[in-house]
């Protein structure tokens, strides 16, 4: 790397690695081309390609070993340097896909498509449609996998989404948050539209919260462009993403619960900060709750799979809740018992 940057010349190293990819296969398709028709090619000055020939000095195949490194000769013919390579025969073998990479590389590129706009997706019809015919001939299971990116999502809240951050607008959105079972009223300033866990969101700086916010594309209800600039502050960083989708902050309560095998899933799909397997094979998780209500609406949908140990006030809630629960299932049961016979003894007094 440190020789790279010494060398990279225009551009710098970035642009270095893309000139190398293209003239290592330009040198092995013309053995003894001579320097300044070389330099004349790749537009740059015969200073700058004997440095990048430099570089290749010291790239080749994993293992370090003298016999590894792609070898470079430079030699004076008619008073002319001339260009030889050799030890690089690896690289004018064909590119060959396995399966699992075929496979991998379609299927990312089908996400890309479905959540780019027309542009993009001129651009990767070209090369899905070549790589799909590849792949055919490895049987790489492409007919077993299907993309799907936000089936719910109404296409036209991503067009305006895409046109205010392409113009730089603030939007308004009406916003359905599911653990309060409400639907807001937000001020955005778009900062990007990303792709995680099979779902579309945009990341802005909320102007409700005073802070950044992911909002899932197929929540929004409905969005309007506003005329003011979007301008979020300077504390406003895109989140990193690599340890997961949502991080919940240290100022949230704790909760401990206690799952069964069949619950034990919620081990897995939310953030735990301690998950500890007892002797009968349940769970018992510590995890950080936002809103008491999200975790009240999620134990009853776990019916007997899960149990709030902790905090006692939430597992009270909790129990106070099903018992609600219940009642409201024995109103139902009662009315529909009493209409049964309200209906039985119509039709014997029709009968009579």
């Amino acid at each position: 790397m440190a020789e790279v940057a010494r060398t990279a010349g225009p551009g710098g190293a970035k642009e270095q690695v893309r000139r190398l990819l293209a003239l290592l296969p330009y040198l092995l398709a013309h053995p003894g081309a001579r320097v300044v028709d070389v330099a004349r090619t790749f537009h740059i000055t015969e200073k700058q390609l004997v440095s990048d020939l430099g570089v290749l000095w010291f790239c080749g195949l994993p293992g370090m070993m003298p016999g590894d490194y792609i070898e470079v000769d430079m030699d004076a013919v008619e008073g002319e340097g001339v260009i030889h390579v050799s030890n690089a025969d690896f690289l004018a073998r064909p590119l060959r896909l396995t399966a699992d990479e075929a496979l991998g590389l379609l299927v990312a590129l089908r996400v890309l498509r479905e959540s780019g706009g027309q542009a993009e997706r001129a651009l990767l019809d070209p090369v899905i449609e070549r790589l799909e015919k590849a792949a055919e001939q490895v049987d790489a299971g492409l007919d077993k996998v299907a993309v799907r990116v936000d089936a719910a999502e109404d296409p036209k809240v991503r067009q305006i989404l895409q046109d205010a951050l392409a113009r730089g607008r603030r939007v308004h959105l009406r916003y359905w948050v599911p653990y309060r079972d409400e639907t807001t009223e937000r001020d955005v300033d778009p900062m990007r539209l990303l792709q995680a866990e099979g779902w579309t969101y945009l990341e802005g700086w909320c102007h409700r919260a005073e802070d950044v916010r992911l909002f899932r594309l197929d929540r929004v209800s409905d969005v309007r462009v506003l005329d003011e600039p979007a301008a979020p502050p300077p504390q406003a960083r895109p989140r990193d993403l690599s340890e997961g989708l949502f991080r919940p902050s240290p100022d949230y309560p704790v909760a401990t619960l206690e799952l069964e095998p069949s619950a034990a899933w919620v081990a897995e799909y939310y953030p735990c900060e301690q998950v500890t397997e007892l002797r009968d094979g349940s769970l018992r998780v510590r995890l950080r709750v936002a809103d008491p209500r999200w975790l009240r609406r999620l134990a009853l949908r776990l019916g007997g799979g899960a149990r709030v140990v902790e905090p006692p006030e939430l597992a009270e809630a909790v129990r106070q809740d099903a018992v609600d629960a219940l009642a409201a299932y024995e109103t139902i049961d009662a009315a529909g018992v009493a209409a049964d016979t309200a209906d039985t003894a119509d039709r014997r007094s029709d009968m009579r």
